[in-house]
């Protein structure tokens, strides 16, 4: 099982990223992926979710109406599209994936990817 994470990179205030997380290793409609953040200091906290079976979602109050969660199942691959970035947002952010989103919610996923940096300055 392999959680590629890519995409991330320096970015001013107002800015936009789009992240990356390509899957492989097991069967993309079974699982529900997400991504998650780790600022420096600060403990991971979760950032929005997506279902790849039928498309359900979630985002953290943090980041609704900012950042956008989508799946493409033909390349089994999760994007999150970013936009608005505050400095707040400063952060290694990581793909997992589950079968189960309560896992994922509570932070216990089956599996975990490697991060990628993603720095908004002002």
């Amino acid at each position: 099982v392999q959680l590629q994470a890519s995409g991330g990179g320096l970015v001013q205030v107002g800015g936009s990223l789009r992240l990356s997380c390509a899957v492989s290793g097991f069967t993309f409609n079974d699982y529900t992926i997400g991504w998650f953040r780790q600022a420096p200091g600060k403990e991971r906290e979760r950032v929005s979710c997506i279902r790849s079976s039928d498309g359900v979602t979630y985002h953290s109050d943090s980041v609704r109406g900012r950042f956008t969660i989508s799946a493409d199942n033909a390349k089994n691959t999760v994007y999150l599209q970013m936009n608005s970035l505050k400095p707040e947002d400063t952060a290694v952010y990581y793909c997992a994936a589950d079968v189960l989103l309560q896992r994922l919610l509570s932070l216990k996923p089956d599996y975990w990817g490697q991060g990628t940096l993603v720095t908004v300055s002002s």
